[in-house]
């Protein structure tokens, strides 16, 4: 059998017992001189690790608890604002959806990493981040850990945006990765993978210098977690946001390779240009935040708010019966009055109507284009004197439209059952959803 090597460097000057017979060794023997034994060092090895964990583990981790603090916060404030798993709260308050994301909304690959779809969701993510994040900012402090945490977050929101590929949504595979809808999405996962993968490559890169229970801990130790959580999001596939995960993993893994953690004792290099990065990145957090403020949609939130939302609720159903209502009427305005901002204010209410099935979403867009003809017409009308063109394009317009509402109504007419969704007489004749 093969000897153990061993440190005498962490034991010299000091005497030891055999753990095998034992007898006294002496501080510079490599072997009992009773039993001829090798001397294990492991008590040294001992003390290295409690010197290890107690460097790292008395540095404070607060912004692990701000975090925390923040998405419970958001959570609150959905909540008293109807529901935080309510479509037209999530979208309100910062969720990511790839059509406001087009017209400009870019504080939406922010705000969703600090909001979440009800109490389990928010109870599960917030979880990982107080098992997992004080690991991270003590290992790499506080100001790298805010970099991992909002990039990888971010990098992950940009995951779930670019793999919103109805096309590509159509095997088991690919489904896994791509989604078919444009539904809005919100969580902490892609930045909680980030710290998975922070703490996967910090195992295996500093392996060598690290006590034996880190390395058993992170590094190959994570890769249960990883391979667990991939196989949950193939089961969920559809319904869970695996690109965002994938994102935030791959971002924390990036991130980590050329990144280095504080050594016990070590002073911080960079640490100017890390407190740089981390306020620029705290502020653009605020700022993204800011802008949800001024383009607010949703209720207030107040108590009352919470329990009507208790007593009635208001589901993507109704929340999509409003938007189509919506978009008539803007429609209607645009058309007759030529008011392009009222088109305008239609065409963003259709961009926060959720997905019911196929027919329903392209009757929607179908809308939207009949609104943006409406505000292009008005911006002409508005702009020259009238001529045969325009007045070829109004008479074109109200046909198409009239030509739209017929099929929304055989829509609701065959289909209409399944979401609880009829016409009703407007005052002036005209039927409504």
């Amino acid at each position: 059998m093969a000897e153990e090597p061993v440190d005498r460097t962490a034991y010299v000057g000091r005497p030891s017992v055999c753990r095998h017979c034992g007898a006294l060794v002496g501080a510079d023997e490599m072997f009992c001189m009773q039993c001829g034994a090798p001397v294990r060092f492991a008590p040294a090895r001992e003390s290295e690790t409690r010197r290890f964990i107690y460097a790292i583990f008395s540095r404070p981790a607060p912004f692990t608890i701000i975090f925390l603090t923040v998405n419970i916060f958001f959570s609150v404030l959905m909540a008293l604002s109807g529901g935080s798993e309510n479509y037209s709260v999530l979208v309100a308050y910062g969720a990511k959806l790839n059509a406001l994301i087009d017209r400009g909304e870019w504080w939406r690959f922010v705000t969703p990493i600090f909001l979440h779809a009800g109490p389990i969701h928010l109870f599960f993510n917030m979880y990982g981040l107080w098992v997992l994040g004080p690991y991270v900012e003590r290992l790499y402090g506080s100001a790298k850990f805010v970099v991992f945490w909002i990039v990888s977050g971010i990098v992950g929101v940009a995951a779930s945006y670019l793999t919103v590929r109805p096309e590509l949504a159509t095997g088991r595979l690919t489904s896994f990765l791509f989604r078919a809808q444009d539904a809005p999405s919100v969580g902490a996962s892609g930045a909680l993978f980030g710290l998975i993968g922070v703490l996967f490559v910090f195992g295996i890169k500093y392996r060598r210098e690290l006590p034996e229970g880190f390395k058993r801990a992170f590094g190959t130790g994570m890769l249960p977690i990883i391979i667990v959580n991939l196989i949950i999001g193939y089961a969920g596939r559809g319904f869970i946001d695996n690109g965002a995960h994938i994102g935030g993993l791959l971002s924390g893994i990036a991130l980590a390779l050329i990144v280095d953690y504080k050594r016990p004792g070590e002073s911080a290099n960079f640490a100017l240009f890390w407190r740089a990065l981390q306020v620029s990145l705290l502020l653009l957090v605020v700022s993204s935040f800011y802008m949800i403020a001024t383009h607010f949609s949703a209720p207030p939130p107040t108590i009352e708010n919470a329990v009507n939302k208790i007593k009635m609720g208001k589901g993507g159903v109704e929340a999509y019966v409003e938007a189509i209502n919506r978009g008539e009427q803007a429609f209607l305005i645009a058309f007759t009055k030529g008011d392009a901002q009222a088109a305008e204010d239609g065409l963003r209410a259709l961009d926060y109507a959720p997905y019911l099935d196929d027919q329903a979403d392209q009757l929607r867009y179908e809308l939207k284009a009949l609104l943006m003809r409406a505000r292009a017409l008005a911006e002409a009308t508005r702009n020259q004197a009238r001529s045969p063109a325009l007045g070829t394009e109004r008479e074109n317009l109200l046909l198409a439209f009239e030509s739209w509402r017929e099929r929304f109504k055989l829509w609701v007419e065959l289909d209409g059952h399944r979401y609880g969704i009829t016409l009703e007489p407007a005052p002036n004749g005209r039927e409504r959803s």
